[in-house]
């Protein structure tokens, strides 16, 4: 009897919480009228969503009426970025932001860049930090109206230094946007931010809900089409049962997200070592103490990644191979281009609350076999 598959990509998606399943299902029978309209089943709607959006601000420690709900987390990410540009067009048109943000937000960049607009990277050290000096002296150039980080890597987990790099943008009079996708309902989130994003299938939410927090006192204007929804920050209807799910695991997943980084952080830390022992020829890659507690990176030499995944997929282990959203063009990952490490046969490994110690064992015994087999076929034998 073959073993059970082991899911190791909660970077990506993270295997839907309990919690969410119940409030869902619940939410489906209570929560499908127009929350926006007047009759009863609608006003039901509306008690659901108001609850949702009050005990999402009470998880983030910020108002009610500065949360917004999106269609997905890269919605959030667009409508951030673009948003905060429209806001202060009087103010100039630059765009400052890390070489390894995500691609939705390097995407809202482009779009900015197409119309006219400007926008500057700031790079990041091999280790995918960010450059502080850098940063500070881009945010206090003139006509800069807005400013985006990652709160920590989806790539290779690196923890950025928001704190210090909202400091220079308040200094600088810019408002910051954090993506703090893989933080919320993980780790606390850092305070000094303008707007924030998440996902909520990255906590254990359902796909298909984002959140868009815009800060009182923040200059912002949407970039959609006037709509009345959302006060007035994305357009449309929100899927509320999902929206009701994406809330009630947010706050159990932060309520067991410290335990959480506790019990997985020892096992990344299995991961980082054995590998490196293990392996020959590969590079663990992101910052080994400023990291987040479940994720790990590494690249292993004169292996494509792209195999490499498939025969792991074979053995029963999902994982990701370089950009999580740009693999599939076979294009290198710009997060790791931007460190100047190892891209190839690269594996991020990313942890759950349904991972277990055996889970990682598993992982960790076959993978020189595998990667062994590989180097194999290629001829790349002895080097």
């Amino acid at each position: 009897m073959s073993a059970p598959p082991v899911y190791l990509d909660a970077a990506t998606a993270a295997p839907l919480h309990p919690v969410a399943r119940q409030a869902l299902l619940a939410a489906l029978d209570d929560g499908w009228a127009d929350p926006g309209r007047l009759y009863t089943q609608a006003r039901r709607a509306r008690q659901l969503l108001d609850a949702a959006r009050e005990a999402t601000a009470q998880t983030l420690g910020v108002r009610a009426d500065e949360v917004s709900f999106t269609p997905s987390g890269t919605t959030a990410a667009h409508a951030a970025v673009l948003g905060g540009l429209t806001g202060r067009r009087r103010v100039g048109t630059t765009l400052v932001h890390s070489a390894i943000e995500h691609s939705a937000v390097l995407h809202a960049a482009e779009r900015h860049v197409a119309a006219g607009g400007t926008a500057v990277p700031v790079p990041v050290d091999r280790a995918g930090r960010l450059d502080l000096d850098a940063w500070s002296a881009a945010v206090a150039a003139p006509g800069v109206a807005f400013a985006t980080l990652i709160g920590a890597s989806h790539e290779v987990g690196t923890v950025q230094p928001v704190p210090a790099a909202a400091a220079a943008c308040a200094g600088a009079g810019v408002p910051l946007h954090v993506d703090a996708a893989q933080l919320v309902g993980r780790v606390p989130v850092p305070a000094g931010w303008s707007v924030l994003t998440a996902s909520a299938h990255k906590w254990g939410g359902p796909p298909g809900v984002g959140l868009l927090v815009v800060r009182k006192g923040t200059r912002w204007e949407s970039p959609y089409p006037a709509d009345e929804r959302e006060s007035g920050r994305t357009p449309g209807v929100v899927n509320l049962p999902a929206v009701v799910a994406a809330a009630a695991s947010l706050r159990a997943a932060t309520a067991d997200a410290a335990a959480e980084a506790a019990r997985l952080a020892p096992l990344v830390d299995r991961i980082r070592a054995r590998v490196a022992a293990e392996v020959p020829d590969v590079e663990v890659v992101g910052d080994p103490v400023d990291r987040l507690p479940h994720l790990v990176t590494f690249s292993c030499l004169y292996v494509d990644g792209e195999a490499l995944l498939h025969a792991l997929d074979r053995r029963g282990f999902a994982v990701s191979s370089g950009s999580s959203c740009t693999s599939s063009t076979l294009r290198p990952s710009h997060v790791l281009e931007a460190m100047g490490v190892l891209s190839h046969g690269n594996v991020r490994v990313s942890l759950h609350r349904e991972t277990t110690a055996a889970d990682v064992d598993r992982f960790l015994a076959e993978l020189p076999g595998i990667v062994a087999d590989l180097r194999a076929e290629a001829g790349v034998v002895g080097l």
